[in-house]
């Protein structure tokens, strides 16, 4: 017989029940991800040009020269996308330190992009219009938020769908630019 008392066994207990479904709930969030990924690209990254809200161009590979030795995210998001609203402050204090490419899919001409810009608050350095989502299909990706993490050599280094942290897009930037 056990000297420990029984409420203690019982509390014990219930914390090993609580720790295997944070486990159970974390695994299948992480094969959730997994799931929604699936036809992502991997490898180099694809390339893209467009027309900036400025109407300046952007061409992919000549930004990233702009920025050697650094990893860069494009944050692909729709201005109907209720989880985009909340993941544009994080978007924004990344954009304060690290190369942001932004990316609003299905939200209109950039005219409607960049109203929607304004009246939000919303000042990213690089933002395009892709009214019919086919930079987004080139990743590969099925929703938005999405976040794509390319490295300095070019590489997709790491993909998200859905809310975000700050803290963990600042960890993938900083991860991603390490093989530099």
């Amino acid at each position: 017989m056990s000297d420990t008392p029984p409420a203690t066994q019982h509390r014990a207990a219930r914390w090993r029940r609580r720790a295997l479904e944070a486990a159970i709930f974390v695994a299948a969030l992480f094969a959730f991800q997994l799931w929604q990924l699936r036809d992502a690209e991997r490898g180099p990254a694809p390339a893209f040009a467009g027309q900036r809200l400025d109407g300046s161009a952007f061409d992919l590979a000549a930004w990233r020269a702009a920025h050697p030795g650094r990893a860069t995210l494009i944050y692909f998001w729709a201005d109907w996308c209720g989880v985009c609203k909340t993941t544009a402050g994080n978007v924004s204090a990344i954009a304060a330190d690290w190369p942001v490419a932004t990316v609003a899919i299905q939200s209109g001409p950039p005219a409607a992009v960049a109203a929607t810009m304004r009246e939000r608050g919303y000042a990213w350095p690089v933002t395009l219009a892709d009214p019919s989502a086919e930079i987004l299909r080139r990743y590969g990706l099925r929703g938005v938020p999405a976040f794509v993490v390319i490295g300095p050599d070019g590489g997709i280094r790491s993909l998200s769908l859905g809310w975000t942290s700050e803290f963990g897009l600042r960890l993938r930037l900083w991860w991603a630019s390490r093989g530099a």
